[in-house]
Formats: structure tokens, C-alpha cells, sequence
């Protein structure tokens, strides 16, 4: 079976928690709303921090709201550039993954862990899973037309009542694909 979804190609960017965010811009501060995204109630901000290794420099955009936990999502091509070897993960999953400092206004954090290449993954709604016969913790296959027609395969169904219908791949595997955010791609299961 098969049905079209809208594509999001998502570029680097930083989820941060509570304490974390307290160190770099200050106790109390709250991020400020640049864009908002496809997930419901989801923003890139304004706030921005630097991310320094031993490689480098590089500056993340932080996404809203605050998180439980601090994560980093870099492209392939991000880490490499950065010296940094962050597997592949689900969101969430960062036990023994990269570290790096951050470096905000305000102060600085050294993260022990948190930094991962996104695995490819598919947001749905409850309605949207159902009526397709999928649940969440599926795989399907990601398959595109064009002149770099490719089937991406592993991406991971995460289906529940605060996701849109969307599937999401990083920078890297947008370019390789030559699509971007808002064209319409083919899931297959």
C-alpha cells in the first residue's frame, strides 16, 4: 500500500531543557517565537547558541518548546565538519552519544551526551496511521520521483494525537534527493 505525504527537510537545530536554557540566556528566560512549524505547537525560535568542539564552531537555532532533555540534530555532513561521530538515533535516544560545549548569551553547558544524527521518520495522526493501516513503531519506505528519483528506506512511524502528517529527513538527505520541505512524496508499506 502506498499514500502521498508533504516532506520536511529539517537543518540543524537544538532542543534545549529548562536548566539548560537557564545557563544560556539567563534564569527565567523563554524562547521567543521566529516561525512556527508543521508540528502543533512547535516554533523555531530566536535564541540561537554556539556549539564548539575541538573541530570548531558552529551556531544552532533553538526549537520550542523546552524539552525534558537537551538534543542536538545535526546533518552527516554537520558532524563530520565538526569532528564529531553522533550516530543515528530516534529522538529521545541519547544514551552514549556525542557531547560538545554550548555557549549562550548568558553562560556556557558542557553536554556530556545529546548530539544525533535524526533518523528518518514519519509524523501521523491517529486518523491518518489508521486509515492507512500503520501503527506507530512501523517502518515504511520513502519513495520520490525526479530527476534523483530514490527510495529511502527505515523511516520510522511515530504516530500520535500531538503529530501532523509529515515525514521528516535532514539537510543531508534532502540534497541527495534534490527535494525540499513541502513537496509531496510517496510512503510505502
Amino acid at each position: 500500500m502506498e499514500f502521498k505525504i508533504a516532506l520536511g527537510v529539517s537543518a540543524r537545530h537544538l532542543h534545549l531543557s529548562r536548566a539548560d536554557m537557564d545557563t544560556l540566556f539567563g534564569e527565567g528566560s523563554e524562547l521567543t517565537v521566529k516561525k512556527t512549524i508543521q508540528q502543533p505547537g512547535q516554533f523555531a525560535s530566536n535564541e540561537q547558541v554556539t556549539m564548539v568542539t575541538s573541530k570548531g564552531e558552529m551556531k544552532l537555532r533553538v526549537l520550542g518548546p523546552l524539552r525534558d532533555y537537551t538534543q542536538i540534530e545535526l546533518a552527516i555532513t554537520d558532524a563530520r565538519k565538526m569532528g564529531i561521530n553522533a550516530p543515528v538515533r530516534n529522538s529521545g535516544d541519547l544514551k552514549d552519544s556525542a557531547g560538545c560545549t554550548l555557549v549562550g548569551p548568558k553562560g556556557q553547558v558542557e553536554l556530556k551526551e545529546g548530539i544525533i544524527i535524526a533518523a528518518r521518520h514519519v509524523h501521523l495522526s491517529p486518523a491518518t496511521a489508521e486509515k492507512h493501516g500503520v501503527k506507530n513503531g512501523d517502518f515504511v519506505d520513502l519513495v520520490t520521483t525526479g530527476e534523483r528519483a530514490s527510495t529511502l528506506h527505515n523511516v520510522l512511524v511515530r504516530a500520535s494525537e500531538k503529530d501532523f502528517d509529515e515525514v521528516h529527513i535532514d539537510t543531508d538527505e534532502g540534497n541527495t534527493i534534490n527535494l525540499d520541505s513541502g513537496e509531496l512524496v510517496l510512503l510505502k508499506y
